[in-house]
């Protein structure tokens, strides 16, 4: 069998630059290891974001935290959802080969599609999922009219 003979080159190729890019920002964006960018201690849970006629839905994947320990809060049609994952305590003799889970403070601030009546407002907290609902105001909520035939 012969083998092609490639010209070895000590820059890397462009290709392989950009998958490298691909990686890194794949890892930041679907949070992964925000070390590697001077973020240790953050770390990002994953939001949906949903909207009906009369409602936004906002769940935010939490597991480990305690629902007493996240704060929540709305300012100027911003949804602010704070929190600490605490990581557990280390064991004496315990040597890790791999450590994917994510610890430490977190904050997500999500731009609400509609303004929403802050006084309607619930939080509940399922198998590590927040749910928070968001009522629509009357004047945004959409109003169905119809035509007469004459």
């Amino acid at each position: 069998m012969a083998k092609d003979l490639m010209k070895w080159s000590q820059w890397p190729s462009i290709s392989s630059m950009q998958e490298e890019m691909n990686r890194m920002f794949d890892r930041f964006f679907r949070g992964g290891e925000l070390s590697d960018f001077g973020m240790a201690g953050t770390w990002i849970p994953p939001v949906d974001l949903s909207e009906t006629a009369d409602k936004v839905t906002v769940k935010i994947e939490i597991p480990g935290i305690d629902p007493k320990d996240v704060d929540i809060s709305i300012q100027n049609d911003t949804l602010i959802i704070k929190g600490e994952k605490k990581e557990e305590k280390e064991e004496k003799g315990r040597n890790y080969y791999r450590m994917e889970r994510r610890y430490g403070n977190f904050t997500r601030s999500i731009d609400l599609p509609a303004s929403v009546d802050t006084n309607k407002v619930t939080a509940e907290c399922k198998n590590g999922v927040l749910e928070v609902v968001l009522q629509k105001k009357e004047e945004v909520k959409p109003k169905q009219i119809s035509v007469k035939v004459g």
